[in-house]
């Protein structure tokens, strides 16, 4: 298993002698983990692979530093470090950074959810290449329009689908989520053959006045899209893997409307392996930029949390 030992890579790997992969993953329940875990087995078959846990109840036993150390128990000189997030423009994506060395500030709320868990930068960082999040990775495009299809009954000719994500809480992070979003719902458009494609994120961790507006404004477009189309819309979640978010919030969100509802999340689906893969590979073949010097400037909300220690105490 990923999480407990480390595998050798197989024969018939991609190149990458020495080289070891942590996917840093929200956390969620029990079913929520496995599907990443699904997910570390399937890169393992290329590069020995772990999974580190930002938050949730298995957090501190499935912590950052203790994967790396692992790897590097194991042999692997070189650890490229994969956020599967689905944005890097987040505060758990700022988390990564810090655990990797490549800032050393982190604002109050994201350092005490990594104290919590005993999250701790490792002792060396100088070896971790870290990687940008799924960013609207073009790998993502035939999930998603899978997930819509299937939610469509296998025809989307003349419909309308909703890709409806978490989002951010500032508006600077808002413009860049949207701005990857959008060049993957039009793939997801040209893939599934939808009359239209439009993404709604309800900037869940905002506060409760912004989340609620996020919501107005998905609950219009959901009512415009389907006036136009004579057809309920499909909703797809933007999320990682089926959890709370999608079997619970998310419908109560969506209450009343004519939609055909699908509570997948991207996970599980063999096109993640790939992604992984593929970050890894870029990463390994431009190591001096990925493991560029650590950044000292302040957070973007201006809140100095952990600062000048390599463990965050």
């Amino acid at each position: 298993m990923v999480y407990g030992g480390v595998a050798t890579a197989t024969a018939g790997a991609e190149p990458g002698a020495g080289v070891g992969v942590v996917l840093v993953a929200h956390g969620g329940g029990p079913a929520w983990n496995a599907r990443v875990d699904s997910l570390a087995e399937l890169v393992d078959d290329a590069f020995p692979t772990r999974v580190a846990l930002l938050m949730g109840k298995q957090a501190a036993a499935r912590r950052f530093q203790d994967q790396v150390a692992a790897l590097r128990a194991a042999g692997a000189q070189r650890i490229v470090v994969v956020p599967v997030l689905m944005s890097s423009h987040s505060g758990h994506y700022e988390q990564v950074r810090y655990l990797t060395g490549r800032v050393d500030t982190l604002s109050e709320v994201m350092a005490h959810h990594l104290a919590m868990a005993g999250i701790e930068r490792p002792d060396d960082a100088r070896a971790l290449i870290l990687t940008p999040a799924l960013d609207g990775a073009p790998e993502l495009a035939p999930v998603v329009a899978e997930r819509a299809l299937r939610a469509a009954g296998g025809d989307l000719t003349g419909r309308a689908v909703l890709l409806m994500g978490h989002g951010p809480s500032s508006a600077v992070d808002y413009a860049a989520w949207m701005q990857a979003l959008r060049a993957l719902a039009d793939s997801v458009r040209e893939r599934a053959g939808a009359a239209h494609v439009a993404v709604g994120l309800v900037r869940d961790d905002a506060p409760e006045a912004v989340r609620a507006e996020a919501v107005r404004h998905i609950r219009d477009l959901v009512e415009l899209q389907e006036r136009a189309t004579g057809y309920p819309v499909v909703v797809v979640p933007l999320l990682v893997a089926r959890g709370y978010l999608s079997e619970r919030k998310f419908p109560a969100d969506l209450e009343g409307l004519e939609v055909d509802y699908t509570p997948d999340g991207v996970l599980p689906h063999p096109a993640l392996a790939a992604w992984v893969r593929r970050r890894v590979m870029e990463a390994l073949r431009a190591p001096a930029a990925a493991t560029g010097p650590v950044e000292r400037s302040a957070p973007a909300d201006g809140v100095a949390g952990l600062a000048g220690s390599p463990h965050g105490h």
